[in-house]
């Protein structure tokens, strides 16, 4: 499963219709070009890619005033919303996602009801510690003796295993304890950039902000 396609999607969701360069630049704004591969051309290529399959709806604007191409924006179709929060909802209870793809899930946690979020979270819990009982009534990773330097591989797992238990029980007793702002709750956190807001963390030079063709 890919982070890019959750994340895009996600983007264009918060914003109701956005083009190429709002959801590259806000994905930019929340770090994802160094923890996923949420790049320039991997951006734009799922928006045309999921308009191809009808997650997308393609919007042709006008050309700017400014003289340049005219801009794509994106909405999402019902197809589209239906894909994001089946995505949402792997990304939050699978055992053991990459690490951007959990990361992606975090950021849009809150689009979930409070009890849904908390209730993949515990799944999640659940089926980390299932597997860490399971690998370890067959591997001694305390040991490791028998398997030599080997043993280090199971050992490094169970304690990203026992890690990933930690935290996510972490993170639910915050949601619990009534941490954030839900769907339904009332008006949700605003992580996406206005238009025309600069952005402190663009990964890009001003001179690569708006290519033809990209938007």
């Amino acid at each position: 499963m890919s982070a890019i396609r959750l994340l895009v999607l996600g983007a264009v969701r918060q914003h109701g219709r956005a083009h190429g360069y709002q959801v590259r630049n806000d994905l930019e704004y929340w770090g994802a070009h160094e923890w996923s591969n949420a790049k320039p051309g991997s951006i734009y290529h799922a928006l045309k890619q999921m308009a191809k399959q009808q997650l997308l709806h393609a919007h042709d604007t006008a050309p700017s005033t400014a003289g340049g191409p005219p801009r794509t924006e994106y909405e999402l179709t019902p197809a589209g919303e239906e894909e994001y929060f089946r995505l949402l909802r792997a990304a939050l209870v699978q055992r053991d996602p990459k690490t951007d793809l959990l990361s992606a899930g975090l950021g849009f946690l809150v689009d979930l009801p409070r009890a849904e979020a908390v209730a993949l979270l515990k799944e999640r819990v659940r089926a980390l510690t299932e597997w860490r009982t399971t690998v370890t009534s067959s591997y001694a990773p305390e040991g490791g003796a028998e398997l030599g330097h080997i043993g280090e591989i199971m050992h490094m797992w169970v304690h990203a295993t026992d890690s990933g238990v930690e935290w996510t029980r972490g993170l639910i007793a915050r949601i619990e304890g009534g941490a954030y702002v839900f769907a339904g709750e009332g008006a949700p956190f605003v992580g996406v950039l206005a238009p025309g807001q600069p952005n402190p963390y663009a990964a890009r030079d001003d001179a690569d902000a708006r290519q033809p063709g990209t938007d």
